[in-house]
């Protein structure tokens, strides 16, 4: 683990505080600013809570209040069920929150994708979900975890975990075609021996490399995935692929197909360590803009041999600034509500005509006229109480996803 001294540490969690408390400011004039930040890290203390904001799903969860729970207590399909139950052990076996079956970690895992073949029957259940969940689980509670795997599946990995795997294989090709120009020596060694993209990309962009990199690596790339959209993943994949097949030198103990896919597979650990991965996947140039015009044209070659696709997935956003303009919080759901409401009294009284009224009233003073009284039987003190004076710029004019009370979870 790359050892960042307390000091940076409490600096770069300061930071964070101030724009996870003015998200939408931030969100809107320095954006640039947000993905250097992701990019050096986010403090382990804020990632569960910065997760949610960049991918819109603390949005998501409060236009949703209650869809969770009302989820979570339906029984579910016993199709999925049964797949799921299997799954939960095989998840990160050796975590304090997985290890014991039955434990905490592998029922709140159990809701969250259960709760999710209830959200998208249509698409049910995928055995890649079940990691990303898990990573979700080790940093934020169940509801928001499910929230946020939502928004994965919708925004920014859509028709991954559908049946027939198309928008992973078309993602393949992609792959394959930016690595031509990454490095034309890997692309060559692997068109020469016939080995198809989805042989050894599947696993790192289903499971968006959290079964495949060190820990530390899986959150420093989660951390610019949530910021910086698919590009990441297709980086990371590239900068793996240039370093293990991209030389002569390399290639010498690769010369079959065989060898070459084991050495996909136990990558070497030089090129997954932290601070050599991500200054690496940073420096690459492959742009979305690059990434969507290789998609339309092997979504061209796919329609030319396999037909339309089958899964009509919506369309890929790169990204938390792309979320963001696709999905702005209402304004009116950033109002703030009374949580105690006053049926309307008499009008008031103007105030030179109340002391005339005053004057030529006779005897004891009655309660209600009492110091304080407003008119209406309220004692002042019980008024501000009840119609608090909130100045209009006291609220901040953030998302949902700013107003913060108890949700940081560390």
């Amino acid at each position: 683990l790359e050892e960042v001294p307390l000091e940076v540490l409490r600096q770069r969690e300061s930071k964070w505080l101030d724009m996870l408390n003015n998200w939408d400011k931030w969100m809107a004039k320095k954006h640039k600013k947000i993905r250097l930040r992701c990019q050096k890290g986010i403090p382990p203390s804020l990632r569960g809570r910065a997760w949610q904001y960049l991918s819109g799903s603390k949005v998501k969860l409060e236009q949703s209040i209650g869809k969770f729970d009302e989820l979570d207590v339906l029984p579910g399909d016993p199709k999925w069920l049964d797949v799921i139950e299997r799954d939960l052990h095989r998840q990160f076996p050796f975590h304090e929150m997985f290890v014991s079956r039955g434990g905490h970690g592998q029922q709140d895992l159990f809701r969250v994708l259960k709760a999710y073949t209830l959200y998208r029957p249509e698409e049910g259940y995928c055995q890649a979900q079940a990691p990303i969940a898990a990573v979700l689980l080790m940093h934020m509670p169940a509801e928001q975890a499910f929230w946020c795997l939502v928004q994965i599946c919708e925004k920014y990995l859509p028709g991954y975990y559908s049946e027939k795997l198309e928008a992973i294989q078309l993602d393949g090709q992609i792959l394959f075609s930016l690595l031509h120009k990454v490095s034309p020596v890997a692309y060559k060694h692997l068109s020469k021996q016939k080995i198809d993209p989805i042989l050894y990309m599947t696993e790192w962009f289903m499971c968006a490399f959290s079964r495949t990199l060190p820990w530390s690596s899986v959150l420093r790339v989660w951390d610019m995935f949530f910021c910086e959209g698919v590009k990441i993943i297709f980086r990371v994949g590239l900068v793996l692929l240039k370093h293990t097949l991209g030389s002569s030198d390399k290639l010498k103990s690769c010369q079959g197909q065989y060898e070459t896919m084991e050495r996909l597979r136990a990558l070497s650990p030089k090129i997954m360590q932290e601070t050599f991965l991500v200054q690496e996947v940073i420096e690459l140039p492959v742009t979305e803009r690059q990434i969507e015009r290789e998609h339309l044209i092997q979504l061209k070659k796919w329609r030319e041999t396999h037909g339309e696709l089958q899964c009509k997935s919506p369309p890929r956003l790169h990204g938390a600034k792309a979320i963001s303009e696709a999905e702005p919080p209402t304004r009116k759901a950033l109002e703030s509500v009374p949580s105690i409401i006053v049926p309307p009294g008499p009008a008031p009284v103007p105030k030179a005509r109340k002391s005339k009224e005053k004057s030529r009233e006779k005897g004891p003073a009655s309660p209600a006229n009492g110091p304080g009284a407003e008119g209406n039987g309220v004692p002042g003190s019980a008024r501000e109480l009840l119609h608090p004076q909130v100045s209009p710029h006291h609220q901040s004019k953030e998302s949902l996803s700013s107003r913060e009370s108890e949700d940081t979870y560390l």
